[in-house]
């Protein structure tokens, strides 16, 4: 029934854990390093993609939401809690590098926001 959409979440989790997985190589730590953040960021750029070049059906947009919904929590759940455990016994370094997806998510939304919603009004949102 919900199935319309997964092929777009299955490619956003993949590329997630490969990046995740390249960017602990690089800092040579043998574990996934953000690779569920990466997802998520690549979901909602894929989800974003989809409905600006209007191929995104009614059908796809409710079965992303679903999964969503239902199983991206359940993955974040489990991987934050390998995650903190992993990075506790590695050291100080693997803390670190943790840090690193968290503040390239947190300086480069505001840019994907404003590239895929762009402003032509400086008012458009003010509501009194």
């Amino acid at each position: 029934m919900n199935i319309y959409g997964i092929a777009v979440l299955a490619l956003a989790y993949l590329l997630g854990q490969w990046m995740g997985e390249f960017l602990g190589s690089i800092i040579g730590i043998d574990a996934n390093v953000g690779g569920v953040g990466f997802a998520m960021m690549i979901l909602m750029l894929l989800k974003e993609w989809l409905v600006k070049n209007s191929l995104m059906s009614m059908e796809m947009e409710a079965g992303i939401d679903f999964w969503n919904k239902l199983y991206i929590p359940v993955v974040i759940a489990m991987a934050a809690s390998l995650n903190v455990k992993s990075a506790v016994s590695s050291g100080t370094l693997a803390i670190a590098a943790g840090a690193i997806p968290v503040v390239v998510c947190l300086l480069t939304f505001p840019l994907i926001i404003k590239k895929f919603n762009p402003e032509t009004d400086g008012n458009s949102h003010q509501h009194h």
